[in-house]
């Protein structure tokens, strides 16, 4: 059995509701058992007991998360006992959509009162898709009639938006969909990134690589859409011509999650790409065996969100003028548009001296 949980946000009146239903339909349709996690700050405030009656913020937002968890881990367990190859737990907004409501000092104290930290909060789910508020670009879709939870006006559902973008930006798997499209092929848009991301019929990545300027380090790192994370990544042997396999610590301030990452270049500069969760037990038993004719790499990862894409920008310490983009592209007809404040020197998706195991090879002639 493989079980599968991914997190549906967005702003006010992105398609959320819809969304549940579409994926309900295609994914069943795919051969997965597809159970639904409801939102849970809607359930309280229809329950009587909505966010604008509180005096107390953390408190209330604390519970919230509590329950968000809790049923979660109840949708899991049950999850684990039926008679199923692959299980999709959608959860209707996940633990880090409460961020967006809260200070610093306010989502801090969440985090102690939880015993958990931001990485972990975040990185427990497999993948985010983000569903734009219709407030930014379809702004004459943007009702409060169809939620009785909601109370935003457009500015209020636009700032709602961007913080929850900024929550959740870091995630390894956060893909955004904006209002480019009508309302049904947005939906289709987001059933194609989750097909993708699952590996139905295959997972295939198309990613763009770009050499850049070395940036603004600390001007990058103040951007509320911009996360940073420290990766530490080597590479194992592998029996199958052509693939790749590789182990990474992601995460920061002793905070981290594993991944094993199986990977084999195709024609176009795609590729396909597994990826499973690791314990940190199982990491440290494959970093013993790592391929010897590569070097562990290390490099800060900036995570950005902007222009409805999700970049990462590579800080390799070795490097000091310059440093690696990279932009993925599930969809064929997407626009690649640079963010502000980076300098590109050239694109160098094809470009095997800058893929990673290059980067790391011990003998690179060889």
């Amino acid at each position: 059995m493989k079980i599968t949980k991914i997190v549906i946000t967005g702003g006010p009146c992105a398609g959320k509701t819809t969304a549940m239903s579409w994926i309900q339909n295609a994914f069943t349709e795919k051969g997965y058992t597809v159970l639904f996690v409801d939102e849970s700050a809607t359930q309280l405030s229809s329950g009587g007991a909505p966010w604008r009656l509180t005096k107390n913020n953390r408190e209330y937002q604390l519970q919230v998360t509590r329950l968000m968890l809790a049923k979660e881990q109840v949708f899991e367990a049950v999850a684990k006992t039926f008679d199923a190859e692959k299980v999709l737990i959608v959860c209707d907004r996940g633990a880090l959509d409460n961020r967006a409501y809260m200070n610093g000092e306010e989502f801090r104290y969440v985090l102690e009162q939880l015993h958990t930290n931001e990485i972990d909060l975040r990185d427990h789910y497999d993948a985010i898709f983000h569903l734009v508020t219709a407030a930014k670009g379809a702004e004459e879709f943007y009702t409060l009639a169809n939620n009785t939870a909601r109370y935003e006006t457009v500015e209020g559902a636009i700032l709602s938006d961007d913080k929850l973008i900024a929550a959740w930006t870091g995630h390894p798997h956060l893909r955004i969909i904006d209002n480019r499209y009508n309302f049904n092929d947005k939906m289709l848009a987001l059933i194609t990134e989750i097909a993708a991301f699952l590996g139905e019929p295959r997972p295939m990545e198309n990613r763009r690589k770009y050499l850049i300027r070395y940036p603004d380090v600390r001007e990058l790192g103040s951007r509320p859409n911009c996360e940073s994370v420290d990766i530490l990544q080597a590479y194992l042997k592998s029996e199958i011509p052509g693939e790749m396999i590789r182990i990474r610590q992601r995460g920061r301030d002793g905070n981290y999650v594993y991944y094993k990452t199986r990977k084999r270049q195709i024609e176009g500069g795609k590729r396909i790409e597994l990826e499973e969760r690791l314990s940190k037990e199982e990491y440290l038993d494959l970093l013993m065996q790592a391929d010897p004719e590569y070097r562990p790499i290390r490099k800060q990862r900036f995570c950005l969100s902007e222009n409805g894409l999700y970049y990462n920008i590579d800080i390799y310490p070795q490097w000091k003028n310059q440093a690696l983009m990279e932009i993925e592209l599930y969809g064929g007809e997407e626009t690649v548009r640079i963010p502000e404040g980076i300098e590109v020197i050239r694109e160098v998706t094809s470009d095997k001296e800058f893929t990673n195991p290059a980067i790391a090879r011990v003998n690179p002639g060889s």
